[in-house]
């Protein structure tokens, strides 16, 4: 009976992630009033979440730090090849294209995910899946728009760039899951990011950013916040839900992330809801309905 709870509850922390993902707007919109740049939002959100999870793990157990030399190329592939090479990506195609364009790109992530499961883990392909993927992936084109404007081959091979290092996550993380527990997997995932972060950031631009802001205790409390809420607790969740979800429906139900997003920026930024967004609203929740239906 137990296992049977842990599995039910293993969609509901993944669901949860995401609708922590998709209230990112909200913190990088006002750490972009502060003047940092893209890149330095995400290395001030991979730093302090890399502190608070080595705190997690010296708090839970101090073995949780050892691990074995062969499984170093396993976590250097989680912080670099995913967590640091999809948020680079996303953020330079933001810059480059239409913001909607690159969502739509980001969430060919749950494609990768289901093809990679299948070709690394022998994950059925059934009906079930591919169903909740068209219905999620729609779900996504409606929610970010469908225009597709200013794309160019460079555009498009950095936007699925992101949408592959987002989906590696789920993958790498199912194979770290078998022999660390999640607290050990995301703690050497995200140090290893921090450190990749500080290399490309310009770090002395972004301390004189923090020693030139009006209340630096304020913004220095904002980023904590920004790091708990975005990145620390949705990953940890999403972590644990990898221990009992199979990477390919892990990947399709933080297609929620997106319509979270939208649903953020109608009440926080009276942003409008077209019949577009909401149809795709309606296609996501119908995937993760149809992935989970008994």
């Amino acid at each position: 009976m137990n296992n049977i709870s842990h599995k039910n509850f293993g969609p509901i922390l993944i669901i949860i992630a995401a609708c922590f993902w998709g209230s990112m707007g909200i913190f990088v919109r006002k750490l972009s009033e502060y003047g940092f740049s893209p890149i330095q939002i995400v290395s001030i959100r991979i730093t302090l979440a890399a502190l608070a999870f080595s705190a997690i793990q010296l708090f839970k157990s101090r073995s949780g730090f050892k691990i074995l030399p062969r499984d170093i190329p396993l976590f250097l592939g989680l912080g670099f090849g995913s967590i640091l090479f999809f948020t680079i990506c996303y953020f330079t195609a933001i810059t480059i294209m239409p913001l909607s364009t690159a969502a739509i790109l980001l969430y060919t992530s749950p494609i990768w995910i289901v093809l990679m499961s299948a070709i690394f883990f022998r994950e059925k392909m059934n009906g079930q899946k591919l169903v909740a993927l068209a219905l999620a992936f729609a779900g996504c084109v409606l929610v970010s728009g469908i225009s597709g404007e200013g794309i160019t081959l460079k555009g498009l091979l950095i936007g699925l760039g992101s949408g592959i290092g987002y989906g590696l996550y789920s993958i790498l993380g199912t194979v770290a899951l078998r022999r660390y527990s999640p607290y050990t997997v995301t703690t050497y995932t995200f140090l290893l990011a921090a450190i990749g972060s500080w290399f490309i950031c310009n770090p002395a631009d972004m301390l004189t950013k923090f020693s030139a802001a009006s209340n630096s205790t304020n913004l220095i409390l904002f980023c904590f916040l920004t790091a708990l809420i975005t990145a620390v607790i949705p990953f940890l969740f999403y972590t644990l839900g990898l221990r009992t979800v199979e990477a390919s429906k892990a990947g399709i139900l933080a297609t929620l992330e997106p319509m979270v997003a939208t649903i953020v920026g109608i009440t926080c930024f009276s942003e409008a809801l077209t019949l577009l967004s909401g149809t795709g609203i309606a296609l996501i929740l119908a995937a993760a309905v149809v992935l989970n239906w008994k």
